[in-house]
């Protein structure tokens, strides 16, 4: 049964494709504590203690990572999902 059509379902493909790649590797550099998202951490004061700020940057680098590699994850499951409705679509279409 199709639900989305043709051009629908390849444009899900093509951005689910996209989304994948930028968010591995977004999860990688964050993971190796690229210095490029230092910014995106949200460290918000200043701290006055080295060793709190490193342990609160590790975890705050670790925790991104991990969410970048759950909403790759997810753009699988829609992956999956288009690629099934791109297969039904031409399928019916022949």
């Amino acid at each position: 049964m199709a639900l989305c059509g043709p051009k629908l379902s390849l444009f899900g493909l093509i951005v689910s494709v996209w989304g994948i790649i930028q968010l591995s590797l977004m999860g990688m550099f964050f993971y190796t504590h690229s210095v490029a998202f230092a910014e995106d951490l949200g460290l918000e004061h200043p701290y006055d203690d080295y060793e709190k700020f490193q342990t609160d940057a590790d975890a705050k680098f670790l925790q991104n990572a991990l969410n970048c590699w759950i909403a790759a994850c997810i753009y699988v499951v829609t992956l999956c999902f288009s690629v099934h409705q791109f297969w039904l679509n031409n399928r019916t279409s022949v």
